[in-house]
């Protein structure tokens, strides 16, 4: 008899890119996992289970009735009109499919325009870019059509060992060039490692609602990546302080109402370490 995980059919969007991916690698042991990718021919067009999928060209709807996903995740960049149908698509599919999930991988950034303290899963949304903006535009409509199926997923900035800003860091590092930190930006982050057992998790126990995956606690800009610098070692890049504000100013969103397991919760402390591990681990994992 095949398992409750194995049941799942699992339909990830955005599956060539760095969180997407990643969800890929943490699930395809445990589900039947299928992903879309748009620009990587060569990388993933062998690859059985992934489907080209393209939001301005490609019908989202047909893919759906094609693979028939008992879990959506969506974790494709922002886009444009064609990206929000993509979305609409999604909640025709789960009002004719009641038992279908709906995970939206959201962020910090639907709070840009909330500088003055961080924010909680309850809190109004507010942004001042076009980015955070569209992330709302989604949140809105997941939440209002199909609330039962859905799970709000905001994240803060996701670091790791191969994440791209602490891949960046260490070219910085190695070239002696200039990397930018924000003495003035208070933050949370946390790790992909940690968000991908998180989410594998709420597929796990079908919870729904809003979630922050982010760190209990919060942290300059400016010491994170420091802190990151001087435990990977010795070297240091150049580095170049922007302020926006002359005060503390917050891009944070905190975990209240929904807090996971407490060996789901991660710290920063933790999030330092997980992204100063050496290069010979690096290599091995």
């Amino acid at each position: 008899m095949r398992t409750k995980e194995e049941k799942e059919r699992i339909l990830i969007l955005g599956g060539s890119g760095f969180i997407g991916n990643s969800l890929y690698k943490e699930l395809l042991s445990y589900y039947n996992v299928h992903c879309t990718y748009c620009k990587q021919e060569g990388t993933f067009s062998e690859n059985q289970v992934f489907h080209k999928f393209c939001a301005e060209v490609d019908s989202m709807f047909l893919l759906l009735n094609k693979i028939k996903p008992t879990v959506i995740i969506s974790a494709m960049a922002n886009g444009t009109k064609s990206l929000f149908a993509t979305h609409q698509d999604i909640v025709n599919y789960g009002l004719l499919n009641e038992s279908c999930k709906v995970l939206y991988i959201s962020s910090s950034e639907v709070f840009d325009a909330s500088f003055q303290h961080p924010s909680y899963e309850n809190d109004l949304t507010n942004s001042e870019t076009g980015s955070g903006k569209f992330k709302i535009s989604i949140e809105k409509l997941l939440l209002e059509k199909i609330p039962l199926q859905t799970a709000i997923l905001r994240l803060p900035m996701v670091l790791g060992i191969n994440s791209p800003q602490v891949v960046h860091l260490r070219q910085c590092i190695r070239h002696q060039a200039s990397f930018e930190v924000y003495p003035n930006l208070v933050i949370t982050t946390t790790t992909i490692d940690k968000v991908c057992q998180q989410i594998h998790y709420i597929i796990n126990q079908f919870i729904h609602g809003i979630y922050h995956l982010a760190s209990s606690d919060m942290v300059h800009h400016e010491d994170l990546f420091m802190e990151i610098t001087s435990k990977i070692g010795d070297k240091m890049p150049i580095f170049k302080s922007v302020f926006s504000r002359n005060e503390d100013t917050y891009n944070a969103i905190l975990p209240k109402e929904n807090k996971l397991p407490i060996t789901l919760q991660i710290t920063v402390s933790q999030v330092i370490e997980e992204s100063s591990l050496n290069e010979e681990i690096i290599s091995i994992r």
